[in-house]
């Protein structure tokens, strides 16, 4: 049968399923979306100090696949109308306390309605098991954070942005390929998690290596599903090794010190199950990243062992770029920072700049 002629059937087929009237058996009733009460503090217990010109609050909203997520609320002072509003998570093994915490009350400060919220399964949001990531599930989070924002009356639905940091700052990107509510996002020190697991850091790993680890995830899942519970697979090193690279001791001295540590911080304690890598080897996360129309930010640090991610999502950003035409994709290299720099140092991370970006794009 002729390739094509296949394919128009499939796809009238699949259309005609999807438009059929609901059996009654699949009824709405059984599939509303709903939130789970979640237990979350009420003290300010963030790494950085609470601003005088925002106010904070508390809220929470489901994503998709039905978990409820955790985010703290920053809205400008005497604020009035509708605003452009942020969604703010990561860096990946962080919890909002840290550095989104950081971003969103900075940008509230600058007048944009901002939620740095905690992923499926870590921090304060729900989810079990505990401490699992999931290329699809996390992705699908940023959406869900633009779900919540456009049901509020304060919030402009036509100027909604996403910041990614580090990890997070790959899935934001992911999102913004997949969701064109997102008419902004900003990426900042960003990992290309599913490649960094694959390939290893600077893409060094053989493929013979690449197995001989889905050999080791495979045996963790055996011994997990003995055991009756998910082995975590540790946060930070710590001690710091006499021998560590730079980029590990930069993390150490975010994670495990008073300036970044935080009780429900993944990374400052026991970090995620072992077997998190096993999804993000199998799905590369921006295999659509060209095909994104809105405005992207890419900002990295010039000494970051990580900057190369960004380096190549920016050529992928714009690979189907025409020069004379407009360009609303941008890369800004920081000069002499690393890759933890722009966590929250804020004589570091280049805000007015990032205000400029999000002013162009969402007001």
């Amino acid at each position: 049968m002729n390739k094509t002629f296949l394919t128009l059937i499939l796809a009238a087929a699949f259309s005609a399923t999807i438009s059929a009237t609901e059996p009654t058996t699949m009824a709405n009733t059984y599939n509303t979306i709903s939130t789970q009460r979640l237990s979350l503090t009420t003290e300010w217990d963030k790494t950085f100090p609470k601003s005088d010109k925002v106010n904070h609050s508390k809220v929470t909203f489901p994503n998709r696949y039905g978990i409820t997520l955790a985010a703290d609320l920053y809205i400008p002072k005497n604020a009035k109308g509708k605003l452009p509003a942020l969604a703010v998570s990561g860096p990946f093994g962080a919890v909002k306390e840290q550095s989104s915490g950081r971003y969103a009350q900075e940008m509230a400060e600058r007048g944009y309605l901002t939620i740095a919220f905690d992923p499926s399964f870590t921090g304060e949001s729900g989810g079990t098991p505990r401490y699992v990531a999931s290329p699809d599930i996390n992705t699908e989070d940023f959406s869900a954070a633009v779900d919540y924002l456009l049901t509020r009356d304060d919030v402009n639905p036509d100027r909604i942005g996403i910041i990614g940091i580090c990890g997070w700052g790959g899935l934001a990107v992911n999102a913004a390929a997949n969701d064109p509510r997102i008419k902004a996002t900003l990426a900042s020190t960003m990992y290309d998690m599913s490649r960094v697991n694959a390939n290893g850091y600077f893409d060094s790993a053989t493929p013979q290596q690449r197995y001989e680890l889905r050999e080791k995830l495979a045996a963790q899942r055996t011994a997990d599903a003995r055991n009756g519970y998910y082995t975590l697979g540790g946060g930070v090193v710590d001690p710091l090794p006499a021998d560590a690279p730079q980029f590990v001791v930069d993390y150490y001295d975010y994670y495990k010190t008073p300036r970044g540590y935080h009780k429900r911080s993944l990374n400052s304690n026991g970090g995620f199950n072992a077997t998190s890598p096993l999804p993000f080897m199998n799905m590369p996360l921006l295999t659509y990243a060209g095909e994104i129309r809105n405005a992207v930010m890419l900002i990295h640090g010039e000494k970051a062992h990580s900057l190369y991610f960004s380096n190549d999502t920016y050529k992928r950003l714009t690979e189907n770029w025409v020069p004379g035409t407009p360009n609303n994709k941008v890369l800004l290299i920081v000069p002499g920072a690393n890759h933890t720099d722009l966590y929250d140092k804020m004589d570091i991370i280049p805000f007015d700049a990032i205000e400029v970006f999000f002013n162009e794009y969402l007001k």
